[in-house]
């Protein structure tokens, strides 16, 4: 019999003074420029490329307090006064300078009215567009810094660690998946109208989309695989977070290696996920309207994770080893 497991919810990982507080303070302020952008969304018609000129500051600004909540939570984890956690330290606020001048540059175009990615229709668009992607490449670095710190960190349970490590990793790859918009598409060279490079493929941006993320409907759109990779940052812990709440209900969760069993199926169906997923992008295959190949992998990997996750769930795992559970945040 699984011997009982002690679960201490470690609530002081949540104080702010744990955190990194540049990147606090930068979600912060992203949650009240939220709360303006949705303003604006009523309160100003214009468009632009066939959607709200305050859709993409609102969408950016969310992005980006999520991001920085985040990274300074896993920041947070270092250990204190280490010299891992001072460089992590620098690296964050380098971050935060490299997510304002973004952001600043992005709303600075939406209250002209003009649309700041991918033009270089004049001199100064270009240069707006080149400090853009000068400032996104500093923070991709400075996250690559800090996943691979995180791995000389120690994070405690083994699922836990790996859930932590792999998001980082794959978020990585979420954010790289972003300068495959950059390139010229179509017909921009040679019917050359100011524009290099964007989102969707096949088609121009701006044709019909999904509510909200305004992800094609018509055609391949890079964005997908961008946020679902992304995001990895955030869905693996939570889901190591999942797999430690339910541990205290369910007997089977107590295990450390069954939990490290998921936590691997978990990866591997994630990362696979935004593999196929810019796959299908870069096909020019709408995220809506899978079919082939691509129907096909995705439906192979979601049946594999299942049953791989009841096989782990079901089967024993040899001689029996509980570790305490502690709730990831």
């Amino acid at each position: 019999m699984l011997s009982p497991t002690p679960v201490g919810p470690a609530l002081v990982e949540l104080l702010p003074a744990r955190w990194h507080r540049p990147l606090i303070v930068l979600a912060a302020v992203m949650g009240g420029l939220v709360i303006l952008n949705i303003a604006g969304l009523f309160l100003d018609p214009r468009e632009v490329t066939n959607a709200p000129v305050w859709m993409k500051p609102l969408k950016f600004a969310l992005s980006i307090g999520i991001y920085s909540l985040t990274l300074a939570w896993l920041i947070g984890r270092l250990p204190t006064g280490s010299r891992i956690a001072r460089v992590a330290n620098v690296a964050g606020t380098i971050t935060v300078f490299g997510l304002a001048i973004e952001l600043v540059i992005i709303d600075g175009f939406a209250l002209f009215g003009d649309t700041s990615h991918f033009t270089v229709s004049t001199p100064f668009h270009a240069a707006m567009w080149s400090v853009m992607a000068v400032s996104i490449s500093v923070v991709w670095v400075m996250s690559l810094l800090v996943a691979a710190l995180l791995f000389r960190a120690p994070l405690g349970d083994p699922a836990r660690s790996l859930g932590i490590r792999a998001g980082t990793i794959i978020a990585l790859g979420g954010m790289a998946v972003a300068f495959l918009m950059t390139g010229p598409q179509g017909d921009q060279i040679s019917n050359y109208q100011g524009i290099i490079g964007a989102h969707t493929v096949g088609l121009a941006d701006g044709g019909p989309g999904l509510p909200l993320v305004g992800w094609s409907t018509v055609a391949g759109d890079l964005r997908v695989p961008h946020f679902v990779g992304m995001h990895a940052l955030q869905a693996l812990p939570l889901f190591v977070f999942l797999l430690e709440v339910l541990a205290r209900k369910i007997p089977a969760l107590r295990d450390a290696r069954r939990r490290l069993r998921l936590m691997l199926v978990a990866v591997v169906t994630f990362a696979a996920a935004v593999a196929l997923l810019t796959v299908q992008a870069l096909t020019g295959q709408s995220v809506v309207a899978p079919s082939g190949i691509i129907l096909f992998g995705g439906l192979i990997l979601t049946t594999s994770a299942a049953i791989a996750a009841i096989l782990i769930i079901l089967l024993p795992v040899g001689s029996t080893r509980s570790a305490p559970v502690k709730t990831v945040c």
